[in-house]
């Protein structure tokens, strides 16, 4: 399928691995020009390097800025003052118990997780609705649903995002700006790879081991009982993007895995 993506431009936040990665991939490879993003420009060359290695008459670049600042924000925006599609990818996640959770660590996550997007939009939506054609898209996630108890400030700062995903598609009628969030399920990323990883080491269980009992006890709910593949959810948000998705606006569209039981 021809996603339409031709001539696009992109801007993908915390793009220099896992989800945000694999998005940028895909819409390079259906033609779009996509811009990455991480805080350091190592990290931002390594991964415009891999793009190009999968997609090497793509058009790709980066910007390093911190996006967990309003300066990090003002440097992207002044890299790019126009684009047509922007990823609100960025995020950190930790388990860690709500009484030891510090003031701090909630600006932290609130700072990174929610404030990046609110700063992005408030510059780039705008200017989308001034052209009547743009696509904004917020990676949340299904701990936005079921608050996890172990990262309740995690839970948080994703179910924002639903409400400010929504609040402005609302703010778009009369246009062609679509405003959407994806909902992934546990994704077999680079943070959740190490995540697990540590949780094998603590408990003398093998990699394996330890990701099949997450989901007999942690996630039981999930239908599919595995990670999801960063792929899964790229190809999601590749037709968000899409000029083909015109009529999905204003949604929550579940990449879960069948955790989330409720069918609304």
């Amino acid at each position: 399928m021809d996603l339409q993506l031709e001539g696009k431009m992109a801007f993908i936040s915390g793009s220099s691995q896992g989800i945000g990665l694999a998005a940028a991939k895909v819409l390079v490879r259906e033609g779009a020009s996509v811009v990455v993003n991480a805080r350091t420009q190592k990290r931002v060359d390594q991964a415009v390097s891999k793009i190009k290695e999968s997609c090497p008459n793509g058009n790709v670049k980066g910007i390093a800025a911190d996006l967990g600042t309003a300066a990090g924000v003002d440097n992207v925006a002044a890299e790019m003052p126009d684009l047509d599609i922007l990823v609100n990818n960025v995020g950190i996640f930790e388990p860690k118990e709500f009484a030891d959770i510090p003031d701090e660590e909630w600006y932290r996550f609130i700072d990174l997780n929610i404030m990046s997007a609110i700063r992005l939009c408030r510059f780039y939506h705008p200017k989308m609705m001034a052209k009547k054609w743009g696509r904004i898209i917020f990676a949340s996630s299904e701990s936005a649903i079921n608050i996890p108890p172990e990262m309740i400030h995690y839970g948080m700062t994703k179910t924002a995002m639903l409400a400010l995903s929504r609040g402005l598609a609302e703010a778009s009628k009369g246009s062609e700006v679509t405003v959407n969030s994806v909902l992934p399920g546990p994704t077999s990323t680079e943070g959740v790879s190490e995540f697990f990883k540590k949780l094998a080491d603590e408990k003398g269980m093998s990699y394996d081991e330890m990701v099949e009992d997450f989901f007999k006890t942690g996630r039981p709910n999930s239908i599919i009982g595995r990670l999801i593949d960063p792929y899964e959810v790229a190809n999601t948000i590749a037709f968000l993007c899409s000029p083909l998705a015109q009529a999905t606006n204003g949604a929550a569209v579940r990449v879960d895995g069948g955790l989330i039981r409720s069918p609304m």
